[in-house]
């Protein structure tokens, strides 16, 4: 007797599942929301070629992301602390597929860089950026900074060749400066940033959970929409770096007085700001910055948080695109 054994039913079955599960997935929130704002990815042939890492002239290794037409124009995307370029994705794919040539490095001793335990300060970036421009031959770029990114790319831009620069955004800037002083009594007081300090000591990882959680995207208000993606994003970036970098970094971001890069700056800026920033208060920062660039526009998000760029990414990035273009 021949018992005839039906290989492919296990095959349909299997794909039957498959096909669920996919259109089960179809359904998840993230897919739903994401499904009103598709973009058109392609390649080019005039990218390249691909370079991710450059060496320093102090032997840090500094690692970029750099995708689109070589002849496209640039956009230079300045990560906040203590993260990568990564915090940019949503970033890079949007304005690839607008025909920027779209960069994002990671700033020494951030993310797949040199884990540096020296030069972690505002001169160092700023020159470090002035290699990788000069590297990538980069002109008429466009910088947009986050946060701690936001000074880093002020700093740059004071500094930058003739020529290197067209315009500035600063999203949840720390400029023009946070630390509370005689000269800037509405501040943070310095104790704030010895918390930093102290919490970084103890438990690095426990207190990137509880920013990432809390304050950095408002995820501490009643009501917020909680995203486990961007906390565990988060959180996989800053345990990336390395600890001495970010360490000192703190006092990078808190202390650099960017008043002159400010008014040093005769591009156009835009400076962009959540009301409801938990980690960069807006009346110390951005309402501040405005009044010492030359050539600036602020511009204000009712009740949105630090990390609006993310939470926020369609209004953002529709927002850029408008000054970029303007």
């Amino acid at each position: 007797m021949t018992q005839s054994i039906n290989t492919d039913a296990p095959q349909r079955r299997s794909l039957l599942k498959a096909g669920l599960g996919l259109a089960a997935t179809a359904s998840l929130p993230g897919i739903a929301r994401a499904q009103a704002t598709p973009i058109t990815l392609t390649s080019n042939a005039q990218e390249g070629p691909f370079l991710d890492t450059i060496t320093l002239r102090d032997g840090t290794r500094l690692f970029f992301k750099d995708l689109g037409p070589r002849d496209a124009q640039p956009i230079v995307f300045h990560h906040g602390w203590p993260l990568s370029g990564d915090e940019w994705d949503n970033q890079m794919l949007y304005f690839y597929a607008k025909g920027y040539r779209v960069i994002a490095h990671d700033r020494r001793g951030h993310g797949r860089s040199s884990q540096t335990d020296n030069g972690n300060d505002m001169d160092t970036y700023a020159a470090d950026l002035i290699e990788l421009a000069k590297v990538l031959d980069l002109k008429n770029a466009i910088h947009v900074g986050h946060s701690t990114g936001g000074g880093e790319a002020a700093h740059y831009v004071a500094r930058a060749e003739p020529g290197r620069v067209a315009k500035l955004a600063l999203i949840a800037a720390v400029t023009p400066v946070m630390v509370k002083s005689a000269t800037n009594p509405e501040g943070l007081p310095l104790e704030v940033f010895d918390g930093f300090r102290a919490a970084h000591l103890k438990n690095r990882a426990q207190f990137f959970l509880e920013l990432a959680s809390g304050p950095f995207y408002g995820f501490n208000r009643k009501g917020s929409e909680i995203s486990m993606g961007l906390i565990h994003n988060w959180f996989r970036q800053g345990m990336m770096g390395g600890t001495k970098a970010q360490y000192d970094c703190i006092k990078a971001f808190s202390e650099t007085d960017f008043t002159a890069d400010l008014k040093k700056i005769d591009l156009p800026v835009l400076i962009m700001h959540g009301d409801d920033d938990q980690v960069v208060p807006v009346h110390d920062a951005a309402q501040k910055a405005i009044k010492l660039v030359r050539n600036g526009k602020l511009k204000l998000y009712k009740g949105l948080p630090h990390g609006m760029a993310a939470t926020h990414a369609d209004m953002i990035n529709a927002d850029l695109l408008a000054f970029f273009t303007a």
